[in-house]
């Protein structure tokens, strides 16, 4: 009922926001002459900072149109290299010779599923683009999959990543990002288990819950502290019936996106507050930065419930993965079993998601990997996000990576 009445609430002010983004049209316009009233900067500014909380936000798209490769300026075309029924995985392809692209190392990037789209890490592919083959996993909103695509569960997650990588082959670099670490750690373990011939070259991994218990955030104290029954109770529905999803039970991105202000309200507040003064100065170029930011940070996706649902229990309240207790299809999940494969973990010290340290311990459970094939690194003052985007990702974080999957 939830869903139904969070529909009908964005249903009503529908009209709302599509008033006040012509209103601040009308009064900023150069060819209205309400542009050049008395209190005209101040309505459009009101009428702009009204319509951006109430509009719908959909999917951003990737933006990433060229690149520079050896400093000559290339195209990039997004081709869909695989698609499976919760995610497609998408390429990178730039237009550069063949030899090129089998010169630069292939990158298989995991995007998180906890929220946002995969467009989230814009920055991170737009860094990576000049020195590697990029690959990345698009997932799909949960509302758009319909039911008779079956369930996906965090077990599932696993098996995506391994076919991934069975679909690119031996060559490549995995990369995760948040919360993709856990199964990424899950899929290569089994892998190497098994003994897969495509297992991947290197593991680079990211700000991410492999062991929760360290240095534990509000993320983690909010999932040890409520029942599992009270998750499955408050917050899974079932997606209305104009979604090609309908009656999928699902984790709404609604509901992913208030408990994403609740972190940090004052925050929000400030930061939408200056925007509206950045608009009253005609500063455009901070507006414009606003703009782009909430573009991204407020589109949202559901999640399946039982991925949702399993990864509380199986990584934030069982703790599995580092207990050695986590069983998939009948087997033990054992990254001792993991020898080839070169590690990197990258951390911020700053990180209110993942706090430090947990990340990091992949480097104990990775035990079978030769310490000289291990790396770490912990980003000084630098929180979540700056581990992949911004100046930092940039400038020290991105290059650290290019010269470790090199090495590997």
């Amino acid at each position: 009922m939830l869903y139904q009445l969070h529909e009908m609430h964005r249903a009503i002010m529908s009209p709302l926001a599509h008033f006040t983004e012509l209103g601040s049209k009308l009064f900023s316009h150069p060819a209205s002459p309400f542009a050049y009233t008395p209190m005209a900067r101040q309505m459009a500014a009101g009428y702009e900072l009204i319509h951006r909380i109430g509009k719908k936000y959909e999917k951003p798209t990737w933006g990433l149109t060229t690149t520079e490769v050896n400093g000559k300026h290339v195209g990039v075309t997004i081709d869909t290299e695989m698609s499976l029924p919760f995610c497609n995985l998408i390429h990178f392809k730039r237009d550069v010779s063949d030899k090129q692209r089998k010169t630069d190392p292939k990158l298989l990037v995991l995007a998180p599923m906890s929220g946002h789209h995969a467009t989230l890490l814009r920055d991170t592919v737009r860094a990576l683009l000049p020195n590697h083959e990029v690959y990345v996993s698009d997932w799909i909103d949960a509302r758009m999959v319909p039911l008779a695509d079956g369930k996906f569960g965090l077990n599932d997650y696993v098996h995506y990543v391994q076919q991934f990588l069975e679909h690119l082959g031996p060559d490549v670099h995995l990369m995760s990002v948040c919360q993709p670490t856990v199964p990424a750690l899950a899929a290569v373990s089994l892998m190497a288990s098994n003994k897969s011939p495509f297992l991947p070259r290197s593991m680079v991994m990211m700000g991410g819950p492999i062991d929760p218990r360290c240095s534990p955030t509000q993320v983690n104290r909010l999932a040890t502290t409520k029942p599992f029954e009270w998750f499955e109770e408050k917050l899974i529905h079932a997606v209305p019936a104009q979604y090609p999803g309908a009656g999928r039970l699902v984790y709404p991105g609604f509901l992913q996106h208030a408990g994403f202000l609740s972190m940090n309200p004052d925050r929000h507040a400030k930061a939408h507050y200056d925007f509206y003064l950045d608009l009253l100065r005609g500063d455009e170029d901070d507006a414009e930065a606003h703009r782009r930011f909430y573009n991204e940070y407020n589109a949202v996706l559901d999640m399946s419930a039982d991925f949702y649902l399993e990864t509380i229990r199986t990584v934030f309240q069982d703790f599995d993965l580092p207990n050695g207790t986590w069983v998939i299809d009948g087997q033990l999940v054992k990254p001792s079993d993991i020898k080839s494969v070169a590690l990197f973990t990258i951390e911020g010290e700053l990180d209110d998601i993942s706090g430090e340290g947990q990340t990091r311990a992949a480097q104990d459970l990775c035990s079978g990997i030769p310490a000289k094939r291990k790396q770490h690194y912990t980003a000084p003052d630098c929180g979540h996000y700056g581990i992949f985007s911004g100046r930092r990702w940039r400038t020290t974080i991105c290059p650290k990576i290019a010269e470790f999957v090199r090495s590997a």
